[in-house]
């Protein structure tokens, strides 16, 4: 049974990353449906005044860390995550997956440039995968009904949704049952990283939780500001919530005497 911790208000699945995939695996075997959301330091912080994404994100049926910010929050606030479970790692495990149990995929996201580019490496990379299809991920709204029914036309096992949030979120929710896929994954920016159009931090960067700050230093006037705020609101979500939890001294003392 899968063990779950509460951290600021949100229920997330303690699970490795190995134990994901397998139950990942499980679910597309026994033809179960399984939504997968992920939370970095910046979503948590943007749910709270996003009630949409957050009825998006807690509706999935695995919720992971995918920031090594949530998992040291985890560990300071006693909601211990064994690791973080990051979203590119996971759909490349995936990917690893479906070649060699013959499972199909199909790719939603990206400008049709940088999708190209990634199915391209994609092949060369997993050259038995199989594609059921793929599309960009520009579109209106309106237009989501007719990709929902396009992909269950494809007769995909899985879809990996590389859009930003709250898009990919709200399209999970939205259509991710009418796409009649086993498993929807939302990947974020991962089909840029794949197609090369951006890079990914260093392992290194990524121990010391840095990876935002790679990201950052690459598009600083888009997402400097973007990520320092949003770091900061996160860590003072973390100090109330370790202020809440921990006892006052006046209050100890009142235990302290009451069991005398």
């Amino acid at each position: 049974m899968t063990t779950r911790q509460n951290l600021f208000g949100v229920t997330l699945d303690a699970l490795t990353m190995d134990q994901t995939v397998a139950r990942c695996l499980d679910a597309v075997r026994a033809g179960e449906r399984l939504e997968i959301g992920v939370v970095n330091a910046a979503k948590l912080v943007t749910m709270r005044r996003d009630p949409a994404l957050a009825r998006a994100v807690t509706g999935c049926d695995l919720v992971l860390a995918d920031g090594q910010a949530v998992v040291w929050a985890g560990r300071l606030l006693r909601r211990p995550l064994p690791e973080r479970v990051a979203g590119i790692d996971l759909f490349m495990r995936l990917l690893a997956e479906a070649e060699r149990e013959g499972l199909s995929v199909y790719f939603l996201g990206a400008r049709q440039d940088v999708l190209e580019k990634m199915l391209r490496r994609v092949a060369a990379r997993f050259p038995r995968l199989r594609v059921a299809g793929s599309r960009n991920g520009y579109f209106d709204d309106d237009r989501q009904p007719e990709i929902a029914d396009a992909i269950a036309a494809s007769g995909a096992h899985m879809l990996f949704l590389g859009m930003t949030s709250p898009k990919k979120e709200i399209f999970t929710a939205g259509y991710g049952e009418r796409s009649k896929v086993a498993l929807v994954h939302g990947v974020g920016g991962s089909f840029d990283i794949l197609a090369g159009v951006t890079r990914r931090a260093p392992e290194r960067w990524q121990r010391l939780g840095l990876e935002w700050l790679y990201r950052a230093l690459q598009e600083p006037r888009r997402l400097g500001r973007r990520y320092l705020t949003t770091n900061v609101s996160f860590a003072l979500m973390t100090g109330r919530e370790l202020l809440r939890r921990t006892p006052t001294v006046s209050t100890a003392s009142t235990v302290t005497r009451g069991k005398s």
